[in-house]
């Protein structure tokens, strides 16, 4: 509920100001040279991950190799870990480039992991344009941690 009540929108791009605050404070669990792993304050489904470069980039395109290779071991480790720790029955991982696209930044390009269960989808989206999530995020981000730890 502070999420959904939280009226404030933050100033600025959220992939360019969140590595600047404390790893818990924003639910950051990896920071790396080139890019980051952070939790989706606005998930579809518990354990809803994003991997960023620190760079401002809209566009595939214009990540360096080096940001490539390591967004690619970090959507991996992702992967592990929610496999790991919430047995979920598949994933959606991708990008969204450009608004029309879905982006909601669309100036900063990041990748979303999104764990997903049979059944995990039911009518209150739909008839009361509400999502369910059944755990706190700050829970999720505990579980998660170690996962990510050197």
């Amino acid at each position: 509920m502070e999420y959904i009540l939280n009226v404030d929108k933050e100033a600025g791009c959220l992939f360019c100001n969140a590595p600047k605050d404390a790893d818990d404070e924003r639910f950051i669990l990896k920071r790396g040279k080139h890019s980051f792993v952070i939790l989706n304050l606005f998930p579809y489904n518990p354990g809803h991950l994003m991997v960023a470069p620190y760079r401002h980039v809209a566009h595939f395109y214009d990540l360096t190799p080096d940001e490539i290779t390591e967004i690619g071991e970090f959507v991996k480790l992702c992967e592990k870990a929610l496999s790991e720790e919430t047995h979920p029955d598949g994933f959606n991982i991708g990008i969204n480039i450009g608004r029309v696209a879905g982006a909601g930044f669309d100036g900063h390009i990041h990748v979303h992991i999104v764990p997903r269960w049979n059944g995990d989808t039911n009518f209150m989206p739909i008839l009361g344009n509400t999502k369910v999530i059944p755990e706190g995020i700050r829970a999720t981000y505990e579980k998660l941690k170690r996962y990510f730890e050197d």
